[in-house]
């Protein structure tokens, strides 16, 4: 996936980085380990293990990154899951006789939904894993985050589904809806903004992007694989008039690597940066406002720290 193509294109920018990997399985990690020395045999690859839809997971991490490393330059949010994702033709044939079929199809608005779950913790799955376990593991990590020589970077794999309708702050969590990938990712672009706010003066920044529509294991759920076969040359064509249309992971990766090259106290802060693709495959950033509420996202950032509160109350064995 994005992940992969990333750690590919940061050590084809600079071969002397430290990468970390963090995966929910060992063998997976491992595995791309392998891969990625198999290209950069020189390269200094670690790996650790780490389920952001699992608190005590998370906790345990963020503790053995404190011991390995006295600082972190970069570090890259960009695990997600989109549980059971289902297509709503029904409203694909609404937006094909308005006219906003191109649209739809850009941004997956209103035809695509989740079945989300209870995790173990008790909460939402997709608001644990693809927020709520990152807000805990920065939380935990900022100690090597802050106050160092050079500013450090959260990068967080957002979406151009992320949207404010599929959001609200009395169900942050998204228990009664079924759009709660969109919902997360907004909560995500909501967390980044009042990051930025409470942490720029310590050495801390944060910026949101969008990978663009990449066809890896998350999106070929979404429809059986024959169907894929057929529709790939259709979406290779779309790509004329769509130009988040990525496809490729390496291209997916194209904001994330833009990102590592700038220099933080020079970007829009309010930004987000979506990869996108010319027709002809010619890769490039677009910088897009964030619609975002500051004082919506200043009352989440209040309820996220009322939830760590309760779970590092839970899982106080855990910390230092």
């Amino acid at each position: 996936g994005v992940g992969l193509a990333l750690c590919q294109r940061l050590l084809e920018e600079d071969g002397r980085i430290h990468l970390c990997i963090a995966c929910r399985s060992v063998q997976k990690s491992e595995a791309t380990r392998d891969l990625i020395l198999a290209t950069h045999p020189a390269a200094q690859v670690s790996t650790v293990e780490v389920d952001l839809g699992n608190l005590a997971s998370v906790l345990r991490a963020a503790q053995e990154l404190r011991c390995r490393f006295q600082r972190l330059d970069f570090v890259y949010l960009n695990a997600g899951i989109m549980p059971n994702p289902q297509v709503n033709f029904k409203a694909l044939w609404h937006g094909l006789l308005t006219g906003k079929v191109l649209h739809m199809l850009t941004t997956a608005e209103g035809i695509m939904t989740q079945t989300d779950r209870l995790n173990g913790d008790g909460l939402q799955e997709v608001f644990t894993t693809n927020l709520f376990g990152h807000f805990i593991l920065v939380r935990q990590l900022q100690s090597l985050l802050c106050g160092n020589e050079k500013p450090s970077r959260l990068i967080w794999t957002s979406s151009s589904n992320a949207r404010e309708s599929a959001f609200s702050l009395s169900d942050y969590q998204h228990a009664k809806g079924q759009e709660s990938y969109s919902s997360s990712k907004y909560a995500t672009d909501l967390t980044s903004v009042v990051l930025n706010r409470k942490f720029n003066n310590q050495g801390l920044y944060s910026s949101v992007v969008c990978p663009g529509l990449v066809m890896t294991n998350m999106t070929y759920r979404i429809l059986p694989v024959f169907l894929w076969k057929l529709l790939m040359p259709i979406m290779w064509l779309i790509r004329f008039f769509a130009k988040t249309y990525t496809l490729t992971p390496y291209n997916g990766a194209e904001a994330h690597v833009w990102l590592f090259k700038q220099k933080p106290e020079y970007l829009d802060l309010l930004v987000k940066y979506h990869s996108c693709t010319t027709g002809l495959g010619r890769r490039y950033v677009e910088p897009r406002k964030l619609d975002v509420d500051e004082d919506t996202a200043e009352k989440l950032y209040q309820k996220l720290l009322e939830l760590e509160k309760q779970t590092l109350e839970k899982y106080s064995e855990l910390l230092d």
